[in-house]
């Protein structure tokens, strides 16, 4: 009877583990699929992507995220809060001279700060949102492997993003019961900011949630890590201070 009971014991262990890897083969047991366009998933998830949809509207994508098939990488709102932040940020980084949001610079340099998020151009909440667009409909199982120790090895795989810029995208393949690469897979995207030194300064942001599928394209949901909105903050915050502010337009 303990034998029994023993190798019955055995079968149920190896059953759940086998449960496990399609967990993490398929990247959750949760249905992936969305029945509505990618616009209207951003909408619906309020938390945390309610700031994000109005950028869509603002930069005059709406067709696009409502109709055409890409792969979006999607930055919740904590990270446009943090970009644009309020005039007193430095004070809550004591220690680092660099101007830690939008509003900050704006301030010191005697200029008016952003109040709406219309105040700032179409042209350039395009661009830098089209830095987490990328052709073609990927999937986790379409990237390739990367390891950060060992990127010579498995180095992921360079993507134009809609913007032009580059970016790496991989496949972290993680360790498990100590086994390297046999665990969950999780993608990272990172933004390359010179692509003559593509191996330089990087700017990696991991994925919180991947393959989400809305009737057109597909989502991968990035997972908050202190980050600007585009990757380099003074990027945005420069083409902001330069193009100016316009108006606020109570229809938008």
């Amino acid at each position: 009877m303990k034998k029994l009971i023993f190798a019955c014991a055995a079968v149920l262990l190896i059953l759940n583990a086998c449960k496990r890897d399609e967990y993490y083969r398929d990247g959750g047991l949760a249905d992936p699929n969305f029945k509505g366009n990618m616009l209207q998933y951003l909408q619906a998830k309020k938390v945390p992507f309610d700031t994000l949809a109005k950028i869509v509207k603002l930069a005059g994508l709406e067709s696009t995220f409502s109709n055409d098939d890409f792969t979006f990488f999607a930055i919740d709102d904590d990270v446009i809060r943090r970009t644009i932040g309020d005039i007193h940020t430095y004070d809550d980084n004591k220690g680092d001279s660099r101007y830690h949001s939008l509003n900050e610079l704006l301030f010191h340099a005697n200029k008016d700060t952003v109040k709406t998020l219309d105040q700032i151009s179409p042209i350039i909440w395009r661009k830098y949102l089209q830095r987490y667009m990328f052709k073609g409909v990927n999937r986790l199982k379409d990237y390739q492997q990367i390891d950060f120790d060992v990127k010579s090895v498995y180095p992921g795989g360079l993507y134009y993003s809609l913007a032009g810029n580059i970016s790496n995208i991989g496949a972290v393949f993680n360790t498990a019961n100590n086994i390297k690469y046999i665990g969950y897979r999780q993608l990272v995207l990172t933004y390359i900011p010179d692509a003559s030194k593509p191996n330089d300064n990087w700017f990696s942001n991991q994925v919180a949630s991947s393959d989400i599928k809305p009737t057109n394209g597909v989502v991968h949901t990035l997972a908050y890590n202190g980050s600007f909105f585009g990757f380099q903050r003074y990027d945005f915050f420069n083409d902001v201070y330069y193009t100016g502010l316009t108006a606020s337009d109570a229809t938008k």
